[in-house]
């Protein structure tokens, strides 16, 4: 598993509504939203992502978004019992940053790289979930430095266990300090993907713009970089053993 070794230098307001559920969802129609113009660009932005197994629809059809509930669709179907169809799956969340400086850097479990949320960079992991528990893990960022950044790329990467986006219900929600959360859903199937670049928040002439992405390669963080042209250096880790 590769982690990065060192510290280098170098649009419109479109959402779908989810109703009831009080929050926002960023499709392939509508992919991005501002920040700044719904005021939601100080304090600390957070960014969870939530998962669970599932078993029930391995081997079904892909589901259609407009035959399910929107409230039903967080709701995924738990594994009841420890067995041979349960999947080991470790999802971790990351962030890419590059500063308006030249700095550039990963926020991410493998290798503690847990980031600062009041120093450069100014984003941090709040830990390392690998059982995806209730509160997932969560990524802070903090927007009274907004102009120090020039752009942040979150995104998910299954460390261990087989590659199974499509048998985990994975969702990244960014929760602004005004306005309406911001959910990006990770349900399509992309059966051999280990990492998936999920959102873009960008500084584009000092308006903060999220754009989904949801984008899966094949291979781990140094392809992520490649696609987005980050620069950095990678090499190999690996998590130390929980007791």
């Amino acid at each position: 598993m590769p982690f990065w070794d060192g510290w280098g230098r170098g649009a419109g307001q479109n959402f779908d509504s989810g109703g009831a559920s009080g929050a926002v969802e960023l499709t392939k129609r509508h992919s991005s939203v501002s920040l700044t113009k719904q005021g939601a660009a100080t304090g600390n932005l957070r960014v969870n992502l939530s998962w669970r197994m599932r078993t029930s629809d391995f081997n079904s059809k892909p589901r259609g978004g407009l035959l399910r509930h929107p409230l039903q669709m967080f709701k995924p179907e738990m594994v009841q019992a420890q067995g041979p169809a349960m999947v080991n799956v470790d999802l971790d969340l990351a962030c890419m940053y590059e500063l308006q400086n030249g700095s550039k850097g990963v926020v991410q479990p493998l290798g503690n790289f847990f980031g600062s949320l009041n120093e450069s960079p100014y984003v941090q992991l709040s830990g390392d979930d690998r059982f995806g528990s209730a509160s997932g893990e969560t990524v802070y960022i903090n927007m009274d430095h907004k102009d120090d950044f020039s752009r942040l790329l979150i995104f998910v990467y299954i460390y261990d266990g087989t590659p199974a986006f499509d048998r985990t219900h994975g969702v990244v929600t960014l929760y602004p300090s005004n306005g309406p959360r911001i959910e990006i859903i990770l349900d399509e199937r992309a059966p051999q993907a280990r990492s998936c670049a999920v959102v873009l928040i960008e500084n584009v002439k000092g308006e903060i713009i999220v754009r989904r992405e949801v984008k899966y390669v094949y291979g781990f963080q140094a392809e992520i970089d490649r696609l987005y042209g980050w620069g950095l250096q990678w090499g190999r880790g690996y998590k130390k053993a929980k007791v």
